[in-house]
């Protein structure tokens, strides 16, 4: 399979290290996805060459939620939330011996670090209060146990996942701001590669459902939630890569306990869509990507970056 041993296998681990930032759930207004950020180079593809792949990962996302809106926060809720999170991941991910067959596997972990500042007005009752919060430290590791990818043909190629979000990062519900969500999270995961022009083109696209675990600090029960990311990049001889990639996220069931009960389910939904660059030197490789967050209810609004690099050994 000489045109599939040229994918880098780690590009479908991207998803894992994408898909941890946030500093809270659909509880705090945001998730553990951001909006387009879990499309990945190669989704469907786990490569039949054997060995480790190492993936370093920066995400900064600004976003905002309007004061008309409440928001289910710790015990307490707020209005007018702005919130900035930066997420450093090392990913590493092994692809097993199984030779060149119709299926390959591979494993998967990521360790993140995250810093998260918020500005909220505080709602206690009939009491509000403007304040502002800040954590930094390791967030909630995620684990792949196994990555199956199945080859229908040398340009067309699924993979099938269960990626495991743990609640290890540190958490106080009496915080505004915290580096776990604190609850385990579990995404089966489908992804799908389709190439054109020789490899050239590449269009890829990742769907997974997130069924989390209580917050039991705050009583509070995510409702499970669907997303869908894609990207189509057109790469060149010289090494360069360019195209666009987007996502959509569409809770579908309603947020359960004391304060999402008030609040109606808290049920929320966004599109985003942006450009992406890429760009390959031998083993290593590099992407950015911008989005737009559009489209957006009962979640945080705005514009993530992304930059990652990818090396196989």
């Amino acid at each position: 399979m000489p045109l599939l041993a040229r994918c880098l296998p780690l590009c479908t681990a991207l998803a894992l290290g994408a898909a941890s930032l946030s500093a809270h759930a659909t509880e705090g207004a945001l998730g553990r996805p951001i909006t387009g950020l879990q499309g990945t180079s190669f989704a469907g593809v786990v490569p039949p060459t054997p060995g480790f792949n190492l993936l370093t990962q920066y995400i900064y996302y600004s976003g905002h939620i309007g004061a008309q809106r409440e928001v289910p926060i710790g015990g307490s809720t707020a209005v007018g939330l702005d919130a900035q999170f930066q997420l450093l991941s090392f990913t590493g991910m092994y692809v097993w011996p199984t030779g060149e067959g119709r299926w390959n596997y591979a494993s998967a972990i990521a360790v993140p670090f995250a810093k998260v500042d918020v500005d909220a007005d505080i709602r206690l009752g009939r009491f509000g209060a403007s304040t502002s919060d800040s954590d930094t430290g390791p967030f909630d590791i995620a684990v792949v146990p196994i990555i199956a990818s199945r080859h229908f043909s040398q340009t067309k190629h699924m993979s099938l996942a269960l990626y495991i979000y743990t609640p290890s990062g540190s958490y106080d519900p009496d915080k505004l701001a915290n580096v776990s969500l604190n609850n385990w999270t579990y995404s089966p995961t489908v992804g799908y590669t389709q190439l054109g022009q020789g490899g050239t083109l590449e269009f890829s696209t990742l769907a997974a459902v997130d069924f989390y675990t209580e917050n039991h600090a705050t009583d509070y029960q995510n409702g499970a939630v669907f997303r869908i990311d894609a990207l189509l990049i057109k790469r060149t001889a010289s090494g360069w890569g360019f195209g666009a990639a987007g996502g959509w996220i569409q809770q579908l069931e309603d947020d359960t306990g004391p304060t999402a009960d008030r609040l109606n389910g808290f049920k929320g939904h966004s599109l985003s869509i942006g450009p992406i660059a890429t760009y390959k030197t031998g083993k290593v490789e590099f992407s950015a990507r911008w989005l737009h967050e559009f489209d957006v209810k009962n979640r945080i609004e705005g514009n993530p970056v992304m930059v990652t690099g990818t090396v196989s050994f």
